[in-house]
């Protein structure tokens, strides 16, 4: 062990627990799930989970053949990096959302389980031609692309994001492409670079309602320029689809919900999808509330009735989740009255 500003640093190969800081495989420091644990964590909310917030087990043939392939191509999913409920079902599926640029983060919002550090330029150069080999070993029709903030690189990454995507297309041209992508600091000729690549689908998650956007996300994002940069996605190719993301439970109101809904429909948005957070560690931000599944059915008949052409909405849906059917206008298949026990 060795220290960094008066602070433990474990190195590389060593046990790692939530919250301490290491030294990464490339030799840069990190700290392990996002948030260091003297930050001291916040009250709990009271009771259980609900049932319905059960996931399926991580385990099966499909999930460990999706987990050799990322392995043996060095990938990094979000799927495991932020620790996705819905991982075993995903997998089990043969889909899996690649990260791309690492798993260290350079921000560190406080309801997210990335690792966060300073990578200092570090990039996997190998990584484009990887992730389309994985994409065709998965016999994918469709894949989204997501990864971590990179503001130590100049364009943020966008480069890099747009060799991985047209080495895609290059390898498999039929293969459906949407990037989950950072907000590149606002910058929006960066956004372009991405747009440009040949996406069918472009995100950028506004994460919460504006009232909530600090603490919940690192200082470095804002509700306006996530705005911003799905705006001008959109105008740069209207024929691309835009996709945000909000996380319900952390203290919004249903009036906040309305009103950043408007504010997304404005910017000209086409897909939301709305989801309970879930406290990755005791580190993150405590859940305010277990929104039911009766409310996620309203919120997305809400969503509907304002001009998005789909609102994906239930507990453990995630931005990615069930990506492929999101134009099927049914869902994506959930049921959330039976998921709550409910239905007649």
């Amino acid at each position: 062990m060795s220290e960094f500003k008066g602070i433990t640093v474990i190195e590389h190969g060593a046990p790692v627990r939530s919250g301490d800081k290491y030294r990464t495989a490339q030799g840069f420091t990190a700290i392990k799930d996002g948030i260091k644990s003297s930050s001291g964590p916040a009250a709990l909310a009271t009771g259980g989970k609900p049932r319905w917030l059960r996931a399926p087990l991580a385990a099966g043939p499909g999930f460990d053949s999706v987990r050799h392939i990322v392995k043996d191509h060095r990938l990094a999913t979000v799927c495991e990096e932020a620790k996705c409920p819905n991982i075993g079902e995903c997998w089990n599926a043969g889909t899996a959302t690649i990260m791309l640029m690492g798993a260290v983060c350079t921000r560190a919002c406080r309801f997210c389980a990335v690792d966060t550090g300073n990578p200092r330029g570090w990039l996997d150069l190998d990584e484009p031609a990887n992730v389309a080999r994985s994409v065709e070993l998965m016999k994918l029709k469709y894949i989204v692309l997501t990864s971590v903030n990179r503001d130590d690189l100049p364009d943020g990454g966008a480069a890099h994001y747009a060799d991985c995507i047209r080495a895609i297309k290059r390898r498999t041209p039929d293969v459906a492409v949407e990037a989950l992508t950072p907000d590149f600091q606002g910058v929006l000729a960066d956004v372009e670079k991405v747009v440009d690549a040949g996406v069918e689908v472009f995100a950028q998650n506004v994460e919460t309602v504006r009232r909530l956007t600090h603490p919940v996300r690192d200082p470095r994002a804002g509700y306006e320029q996530t705005l911003a940069v799905l705006a001008h996605a959109k105008r740069h190719r209207t024929q691309v689809l835009t996709k945000t993301s909000l996380m319900l439970g952390l203290g919004e109101t249903d009036a906040e919900i309305w009103a950043t809904m408007t504010d997304l429909r404005a910017a000209s948005v086409d897909i939301l999808t709305l989801g309970q957070y879930l406290r990755p560690t005791r580190n993150h931000l405590a859940v305010e509330r277990f929104v039911t599944p009766e409310d996620f059915d309203r919120y997305r008949s809400e969503a509907l009735a304002r001009g998005f052409l789909e609102c994906v909405s239930g507990p453990l849906v995630r931005s990615s989740y069930r990506a492929e059917q999101a134009l099927k206008r049914n869902n994506v298949g959930l049921d959330n009255r039976a998921a709550s026990g409910t239905k007649s």
